[in-house]
């Protein structure tokens, strides 16, 4: 076992002659479960194929680490890493960023703008006959026309600007799997085009070809150019497909003379599957490439923490996790968790402390329908949204079990759960409790985001009388133990219906009466294939048609954030 090779020498090394898929990423290699290309590269291998990686190309030079590889027998992979690669660079305001997490040293300027329309481009400029497999975050929620805040208008597919053969988008522990078993004999592209959560263009003769039982034609990108009423309409349709259980419609987009082509997404991964993605020969390491570049942050953070299980059935507006996850919670075994805090036990550096036992949401661990066949007939984006689902079996008994199976496991002295929690699922469960007692390293992370009833139906939320009873019973809890601890609210500014007055309410009722000092405040990024964004470009709800309040202004957005800082009275 070691190192998917990132060199020449690294692959003479392994006495190759070939090598079937070269991964191009935007972030530094690490090989481990939590960077997505180490993960494809794991999958593939795991099917017998020979896989390299280039991670972080120059693609301002002479193009050499585009180069020297050279061509893998069957196709190259493209992701811009864990990250919109505009997220990555550009705050809320559009300013640079001076680091990237995801970089030796923290450094900036090791990824492009737009990295997977870059990397791709440059490889079908350099190879037109290799085919390119595109796939992460950034392609999958850039797959259909989508809202860029950066450029603030509409963009086409990722698909048609990039020039790619195929797209992978969604989660991939599957899809790669079943790529991988299609391509046995060679590329085989009408196999793939028959693949659930693979998008591609297509022409009119095979869209002509499709069951029309199964397929949905979304307004096409002209139109929604023109319209922006049919762009909601589109992400509707968009948002509900990404939500069902066992999506089974194609979605159909033109743009001018092409057809962008998005197969179903896939039903939520078993527990087997998501095991044997986590449970694969990892080194738990960044490449030893790195040596004395200096740390890599997004390393550093998560090394010594554990992640349980994907999905999150939250569906707030601003966030990409349904999306690109889906909303049905798939949860690792017990054992193969353990196994990993074993793992994470065994490292050199590690004191006791699991510095994060959590998820896209931490709370969530094997929460789903009592009554899955009630759960196939759901449309809704959120189970718990405008109210709680009366099918959602909120028992929090085998998370407990686990926290408390991992605590025993040797070396472990704390777990600590960092991630954000769910308090609109707690009820008058123990977890609460617990939680604060045992798994809090003296801060616990909540996300009201906001005070006032219109915005936060607007973000799909709770209502913040929710977060005050949260406050009074962790203050309780502490209180009636001796604990100095904190509750950390997070907190949104300019999110489409917020106004300034809104603003000066929510400073009033956190910082004034609450007597909240806050720390985590974020103005708001509207990012593709979001609700948010959706609200933010068209100024209306796409599900109601009522016309939305938007802070589209740096001035006006720096107006709402100056409340998180000064009470306004």
């Amino acid at each position: 076992m070691g190192f998917l090779p990132t060199t020449v020498k690294e692959v003479r090394a392994l006495g190759w002659d070939y090598i079937d898929v070269i991964l191009f990423s935007g972030d530094a290699y690490i090989d481990h479960p939590s960077f997505a290309a180490a993960v494809v590269g794991r999958l593939l291998e795991a099917e017998g194929l020979r896989v390299a990686i280039v991670p972080q190309p120059n693609w301002r030079d002479d193009l050499r680490d585009f180069k020297k590889l050279g061509t893998p027998r069957l196709f190259f992979g493209v992701t811009a890493g864990a990250m919109d690669s505009m997220v990555n660079h550009y705050t809320a305001n559009k300013r640079l960023r001076s680091n990237d997490a995801y970089t030796a040293g923290g450094a900036a300027g090791f990824r492009p703008d737009y990295a997977v329309s870059t990397y791709t481009k440059i490889l079908k400029r350099l190879y037109p006959n290799i085919p390119v497999i595109i796939g992460g975050i950034e392609a999958s929620l850039r797959r259909l026309t989508h809202y860029d805040y950066w450029q603030d208008r509409l963009l086409p597919s990722v698909l048609i600007d990039s020039g790619a053969d195929f797209m992978l988008y969604g989660m991939g522990e599957r899809v790669v799997r079943e790529v991988a078993r299609s391509m046995r004999n060679g590329y085989n592209a009408h196999l793939l085009r028959s693949i659930r959560q693979v998008a591609f263009v297509a022409d009119e003769k095979y869209v002509g070809r499709l069951d029309r039982e199964t397929t949905v034609f979304l307004y096409s990108y002209e139109e929604c150019l023109h319209d922006k009423r049919a762009f909601g309409e589109n992400f509707v349709v968009e948002e509900t497909q990404c939500n069902l259980l066992n999506p089974q419609s194609v979605l159909v987009e033109r743009t001018g003379e092409q057809y962008v082509v998005v197969n179903p997404m896939n039903a939520a991964l078993s527990t087997a599957e998501i095991d044997f993605a986590f449970d694969l020969p990892y080194m738990r390491a960044p490449h030893p490439r790195y040596g004395g570049r200096g740390d890599i942050p997004a390393w550093e953070m998560i090394k010594h923490s554990v992640n349980i299980h994907r999905g999150c059935f939250g569906g707030c507006s601003f966030c990409t996790i349904s999306a690109h996850q889906g909303k049905f919670i798939s949860s690792r075994s017990e054992r193969s968790v353990l196994r990993e805090v074993e793992a994470i036990a065994a490292m050199p550096d590690f004191r006791g402390n699991l510095s994060d036992v959590g998820g896209p949401s931490a709370n969530m661990y094997r929460l789903g329908g009592k009554d899955t066949s009630l759960c196939a007939k759901c449309r809704r984006p959120s189970c718990l949204h405008p109210k709680r689902c009366p099918n959602l079996n909120n028992d929090h008994r085998p998370l407990l079990d686990l926290y408390s199976k991992i605590c025993a496991v040797k070396g472990v002295k704390h777990a600590y759960v960092s991630s954000g929690i769910r308090y609109d699922l707690f009820d008058d469960s123990p977890y609460l409790r617990e939680v604060v007692l045992h798994h809090t390293s003296g801060r616990l992370k909540v996300a009201p985001e906001h005070t006032e009833e219109g915005v936060l139906k607007l973000m799909r939320k709770p209502s913040f009388s929710l977060f005050e009873e949260l406050n009074e019973r962790f203050r309780r809890i502490c209180r009636d133990n001796g604990l100095n601890y904190q509750l950390i609210p997070y907190f949104i500014s300019s999110h489409p219906g917020c106004r300034e007055q809104d603003m000066r309410a929510l400073s009033q009722k956190v910082l004034g009466r609450l007597h909240f000092n806050l720390e985590q405040v974020q103005d708001l990024t509207p990012t593709p294939m979001t609700l948010s964004s959706v609200m933010f470009y068209t100024g209306e709800n796409p599900y109601t048609g009522e016309r939305v309040y938007v802070a589209r202004s740096q001035e006006e957005k720096r107006r709402q954030k100056r409340y998180f800082f000064k009470n306004k009275q």
